[in-house]
Formats: C-alpha cells, structure tokens, sequence
C-alpha cells in the first residue's frame, strides 16, 4: 500500500487527483464486498418480505372469518331475543318467519326437530345455534345460523385481505380443498410456518393457518408462485451492481471536490495573514463550513475584531435591556395563560438582569427555568405570593459574584408586575373553565361539547375516519325527584356522570347536555363500537344502586340513541339520527340502547324524556 501511495505521489503531481485516486482506491474494496454480501442475502430478504406479505393477509382473512362466525353468533342470539320472533316460533306464524329468513338467509328456525323455515346448513358449514325461550320460561325452538365452507366463502375472505393477483387462496377440510383451486395438493404444508410446494411442474411459497373457530375445523392456506420471488431478488442484484459503479464515479468525483476546496482554503489562508503582515488588520478571511480550516479561519478574524465587538457588546446590553422590559410589559398585560406566563417571567427576567440563570418555584415545585441556575454564586430569592394561597418565589442566579443595585431594584420591580399578572391569569382560567364546565356533574356543558363536535366534523370531513354520537337519557327521572327530592335527583346525576368518566376513553367527550339528558362524542369510532360502549354503560347504571341518603337506595336505568358520520354527515342530521335512536329505545321499553336507522332523522327532534 505504500509502495502504491509513493507511485501516486511521484506520477500525480496535483493533490486534488491524488485525493481522487486514493478514495477511489479505498471505496473499491467495501464496494465488491458489499455486492457480494448483497447478492447472498437478496433472495432470503425477498423470502422473508414475501412470508410477512402473505402471514399479513393470511391473518386479515382469518381475522375476517372470525369476524363473520362472531356475527352469525350475534345474528342467531339477537333472532332468539325477539319478542316478535318468539311470537312468531311460538304461533308457528310462516309469514312472519319467511320474512325473517329473508333477512337473514343463512338462518334456519327448527320447532323441536322439525325444520319450519330456511334451508339445511350444508355439511361442511360452522354453525352458531341460538336457544328460543319464552318469556315465560318455556323453550320455543331454536335459530341455526351457518357460514358455508366453499368457493363463496374464500372468493368474500380473499377481497378485505391484500393478496396480490398471483396470490392464490384454499380453502381446506381433512387435507382436501373445499375452496378455491381443486388442483392444489397442499397435504404437505406445516400450519403457521412458510414452506416450499410443488406440483404440475410449479414452485410455490405457501404458508396455512388452522380456522378453529367452530365444528367442522377448516385450513386456509395461500400460495405464491417462487419465481416472482426469485425475480425480484434478481432485480435486487442488477440494480446494487449499478449503484456500486456509480458510487466508485460518485467517490473519485467528490475527493476531487474536496481536493480543490481544500487548496483554496489553504491559499486565503496565506493571503490574509500575508496583508495581517503588511499592517492591514482589516483583512478577513472568507468563512465556509465548519470544518477544521473554518475554525482556523474564524480564529483569525476573531483576532482582529476583538476590539471593535467588544464596543458593540456594551451598546447592545443597554438596548436588550430596555427591549427586554418593553417586551415582558406587553406579554403580561396580552397573555392570560399562567403556564405560558411562568416560563416568560423568568427568561425576561434573566435577560433584563443579565442573571446567568433562573427558576420559578410555585408550592415547593419548579415549574420553569432559564439559562443555568444551578450554578454561580447564591441566588437572589424574590417572592411570589398570590391572593389564592399559591406560594411562588423566583431564584436569580448572578453571572458573577452578585447582583449589581440596579439589576436588584429592576428584578423586584419585573417580580411585583409578574405577580399582578399572575393572578389575573389564574382568574381568568379559572373564569373560563367555569362558562364551559356543568357546576353539578363538573362534565363538559352543552356549548363545550357543541364546539368540540364542530371540530372533530370538520377533521374526520377533511382527513377521513369514523366519528360516533351517542345520546343518553335517564329513564323516569321525573320520578325520582317526585318521590326522593331534587337532592337525590341531582345525587343520580352525579353517579351518572361518575359512570360516564370510568367508561369513556380520554379522547372522547361526556358532557351533560342538558337536564337528565347527556351526549358522548367518541372520535374513530362507528356505530357497532358505540353501541357496545353505550351497553356497558347501561349494563352498569343499571346495577348500581344509588345512595340518595343514609339508608335509602335507588336504582335509575337509561336509555340511549347512537349514530355514526358518515350515515348522518351534519351536526344536524348526527343529533337528528341519534335522537331519533333515543326514542325507538324509549318507546321499546327503556334500559336500552338503539342504533340509528334509516328513518330515524325524520323523528321528532325532542324526545319525551318521561315517556
């Protein structure tokens, strides 16, 4: 290597080409390695982004066959809790169950043995069976709900999934296809791990997962041609080599640049300190970078400027303190918000002091800090007392042995005026807190959650997502403060609201929206997650007896409307669908929740909370 450097030196007088030819020397070798080690492990990461391609959809398309056996269960269970349809299996009534089964196609409705209405579930179907009992005790039938297992099912579990067209998807029961290509012979697939298949000549990367979500167990499995695969890999390979050759290009051409940058550095360097020679002290180099010759040459100018900056430095510390007093003036009496407040003070109060640092101590806690206050000489201590019991006190550390009397005299001055601010702040935060806050159930009132349903209308209008409105009101209220007293009314408002916080997450809103009635505004959520929020809310009010006083217990159930955007996509049509909702609850019983339906915006717009 040094015999190959002295070569250089003797047949490449100019230091820029040397400079070229040593990087290009040097960026040859981890180059070659590079490929070759690229080209080792193009085709394992290509296997790899393939197997998590295919274990991501996989998974979708088993998650989504879960998602339809859940939704058969609770289609089969809501048929067996109807009272209508229980009417109907009870009274045999064949119209009113045809019309049922052609809404719900895959059901079938059997009295005892015998098959009224629907078609046999096919042998190879997960079935979900669903109890008819009557009110009063007596069994009626049952509801069977089945999911086929053929070419339908994988044809509807391939579309939510992101298979690719290639892509093929089976469906598997006893090792034999059921859906899907009949050609496959997958007998040799390990579950939940990617493996290598061949059949008719062909070479596959297929990966299975076991659907035990119900009897008969099924296997789904998709597969992907292993020359796509190979394919990419070797577009892979072709496209390193061609960023290797350009980069040996980009290396020579940059050690080149670097070459000339650094000679021309070098010659301004001994221009200038030839004219600093002469007696020419206004001479400066140019500064570029921030690299060694910069420091050097911002060292130089350094030199020669002492005098002149250290002039400007006196007349620039008497104007940054009287813009430091302008400014702290204008902030206290614009800014009406403690937090942001706190940390002003002290940063206006550091520069006008010249302070090396300071802090801002509220109840034993610092709550803000400017420069370096832990260090230096003891700091002078200013207190901060407010009409409203908070004890603040501000910590200036001096840039030197002590303050001067006239940086003590304007530190006390800045701290009196930081105080009157201070406790205007806290007033008016605590004014407006109280305009948009119910005094009795300390929730959100009805103009705060108006402006926040504006806003996240707007958002999920201009960006896409889900966004729920649920409307919930206290069933037979009026009786409660009939019989209890208006003190124990507003105690089961409370107790609501209590309910209301341990549900809702923190980015949703509870708010009383006025009397005994109260809205949820629950952003990326839809209606079906709506309802099971609502239903758990129900489901706990309505076993939670309240204490209204020593002694005496009440027990309030509610009823609740849910409505989602995009199905209502205005403030007006969103509260229009969820009342409507409300109302069907009410008039169907109470202690219930309702999902908004087509319809439902033309109801009337209040419901007859009593009702």
């Amino acid at each position: 290597m040094r015999f190959l450097a002295a070569w250089l030196e003797r047949n490449l007088g100019s230091f820029k080409v040397r400079l070229a030819a040593y990087f290009l020397l040097l960026s040859l070798l981890p180059l070659v390695g590079a490929v070759w080690a690229f080209s080792a492990v193009a085709s394992r990461g290509e296997t790899g982004r393939a197997d998590a391609r295919l274990n991501s959809a996989l998974r979708v398309a088993a998650s989504d066959f879960r998602n339809r056996v859940d939704q058969a269960a609770e289609s089969a269970d809501s048929l067996a809790r109807a009272t209508s349809f229980q009417q109907a299996l009870d009274e045999e009534n064949k119209q009113l169950l045809s019309q049922l089964f052609r809404e719900s196609p895959n059901a079938a409705f059997y009295v005892g043995n015998q098959r009224v209405i629907g078609r046999k579930p096919p042998d190879l179907a997960v079935r979900r069976i669903a109890e008819v009992v009557h009110p009063d005790g007596r069994p009626l039938g049952r509801v069977v709900v089945s999911i086929p297992l053929n070419d339908e099912l994988v044809t509807q579990l391939r579309d939510p999934a992101s298979f690719e067209s290639e892509d093929q998807l089976a469906l598997l029961h006893d090792g034999e296809v059921v859906g899907g290509p009949r050609r496959l012979d997958l007998g040799s697939l390990t579950l939940d791990h990617a493996g290598n298949v061949e059949f008719d000549g062909d070479r596959y990367r297929a990966l299975a997962t076991r659907l035990a979500f119900g009897t008969p167990e099924a296997t789904l499995a998709v597969l992907t041609p292993k020359a796509t695969i190979e394919a990419e890999a070797a577009g892979l390979r072709r496209r390193m080599l061609l960023v290797a050759v350009v980069a040996l290009f980009v290396a020579a051409a940059l050690a080149y640049v670097i070459g000339r940058t650094i000679v021309r550095s070098l010659k301004e360097l001994a221009d200038a300190a030839g004219a600093v020679a002469r007696g020419n002290f206004s001479s400066r180099v140019p500064v570029r970078g921030r690299d060694e010759f910069s420091n050097l040459g911002r060292a130089f100018n350094d030199m020669a400027e002492h005098l002149e900056s250290r002039l400007e430095e006196l007349a620039w510390e008497r104007g940054r303190t009287r813009d430091a007093i302008a400014r702290f003036g204008e902030a206290l009496a614009a800014t009406t918000n403690p937090y942001f407040l706190g940390p002003f003070i002290v940063e206006s109060m550091v520069e006008a002091t010249g302070a090396a640092g300071g802090r801002l101590i509220v109840d034993g806690e610092e709550v803000a800090r400017s420069g370096n206050p832990d260090g230096g000489a003891e700091p002078l201590a200013i207190p901060l007392e407010s009409e409203d019991g908070e004890n603040g006190l501000i910590l200036l550390t001096p840039d030197g042995p002590d303050f001067s009397d006239e940086a003590r005299e304007l530190a006390h001055w800045l701290a009196a005026q930081a105080r009157t601010a201070l406790e205007h702040a806290s007033l008016y935060q605590r004014l407006e807190l109280e305009a948009v806050t119910d005094g009795l159930t300390e929730l959100p009132n009805r103009r705060q959650f108006e402006e926040r349903l504006s806003e996240e209308l707007a958002r999920v209008g201009r960006f896409g997502g889900t966004l729920a409105l649920v409307l919930a009101d206290l069933d037979d209220f009026k009786g409660v403060n009939d019989r209890h007293g208006h003190l124990a009314g507003d105690d089961v408002l409370r107790a609501f609201a209590d309910v209301l916080r341990d549900t809702v997450r923190d980015i949703d809103t509870a708010a009383r929206y006025g009397g005994e009635e109260f809205a949820l505004l629950l952003p990326g959520t839809d209606e079906e997650g709506a309802a099971r929020l609502a239903e758990r809310i129900r489901a706990t009010m309505a076993d939670r007896p309240i204490e209204t006083f020593p002694g005496a217990l009440v027990t309030v159930t509610a009823s609740f409307g849910v409505a989602a955007f995009p199905a209502a996509p205005t403030e007006g049509e969103l509260f229009s669908a969820a009342d409507g909702a409300l109302y069907r609850a009410k008039r169907a019983g109470k202690n219930r929740v309702a999902v908004a339906e087509q319809g439902d915006a033309r109801m009337p717009s209040t419901v007859r909370r009593d009702a």
